[in-house]
């Protein structure tokens, strides 16, 4: 049996609108790694351990449409939280490279910038959730949102609240992660989320093989 690799980077995050195709990328990723002798954790947010999956519940829950925009952001920072701590943090110390389905930059797009509270006071309030734990590399698959939107319906995933919005809130969105990729240039890569699924891959692919 090969040895286990010791990584370079351990923890990588990846945003994106709804429909963008993270999940997809990030199954085939997670084979590459493991095939390259990594051990590798994959998780998601809002989720990704016990209490905070039961916060997921709450905060996509289609019938809780009257939720306050800052209450939403500080479920997300508490989900967030525990996950950090009891999920995330342990897999990198036990040397793992830890693949994250969004991660506070999604909190920066949807509540800080969308949702109209902030971008800095979001991140403000996430840091002190994370007591400022970022990623190393985040990849932002950037698709149209009405490609991404158009997907879920095809693909009859189940709808959760943040899909009933308007196309204008997703668009809002997407401006939101690209001021990220500028505001944050040392760790956000874009990648276009307009290809074929499979040169999206290939293209996340280079991205993180050059780096871990």
């Amino acid at each position: 049996m090969a040895d286990i690799k010791k990584p370079k980077i351990q923890f990588i995050t990846f945003e994106g609108g709804e429909g963008s195709g993270k999940t997809t990328v990030i199954e085939k990723i997670k084979k590459d790694l493991e095939e390259l002798n990594f051990t590798v954790l994959k998780t998601r947010e809002p989720g990704g351990s016990k209490i905070s999956e039961q916060i997921r519940d709450v905060i996509l829950n289609v019938e809780n449409t009257n939720m306050d925009y800052m209450t939403e952001a500080l479920l997300y920072a508490a989900s967030r939280r525990q996950h950090l701590e009891e999920i995330i943090r342990p897999a990198i110390k036990a040397g793992k490279v830890v693949i994250c389905d969004r991660y506070i930059d999604s909190s920066l797009a949807y509540q800080g910038y969308a949702r109209g509270l902030g971008v800095d006071e979001v991140y403000n309030l996430n840091l002190v959730a994370t007591n400022g734990f970022l990623p190393e590399v985040t990849i932002f698959i950037d698709l149209d949102p009405e490609v991404g939107l158009e997907r879920i319906k095809n693909n009859q995933r189940e709808v959760d609240r943040l899909d009933l919005e308007k196309i204008n809130f997703h668009e809002k969105v997407r401006e939101g992660y690209l001021m990220l990729a500028s505001k944050f240039p040392n760790r956000f890569i874009v990648v276009n989320g307009n290809q074929t699924r499979e040169q999206v891959y290939e293209d996340v692919k280079k991205i993180i093989l050059a780096r871990v």
